[in-house]
């Protein structure tokens, strides 16, 4: 279901103008790098991010390697979960 939730976010992306990137930060990928001239906005995207046994490795995979980038950019977790609000400035 998550390659789903992805094929839709990057064709999202391109139908907008997008140009798009996968990034690696330190050893972890950034699913998408999404430039419209001098604006970056960083995406993570999963199916779900609270899978019981798996919800905290899930939380700190998807939101840690966002968290690590450091610059002023936006930085998203796009799932399927009701909303968070986010985690330390990346917005979900």
């Amino acid at each position: 279901m998550s390659y789903l939730i992805n094929n839709i976010v990057y064709l999202e992306l391109r139908r907008r103008g997008y140009e798009i990137y996968v990034g690696k930060f330190d050893n972890k990928e950034v699913d998408f790098i999404a430039v419209d001239g001098e604006k970056t906005t960083y995406i993570q995207v999963t199916y779900l991010l609270a899978e019981e046994i798996a919800e905290e490795i899930t939380i700190e995979r998807e939101f840690s390697t966002l968290e690590a980038i450091e610059d002023n950019f936006p930085k998203i977790v796009i799932s399927m979960d009701r909303t968070s609000g986010g985690i330390g400035g990346v917005r979900q």
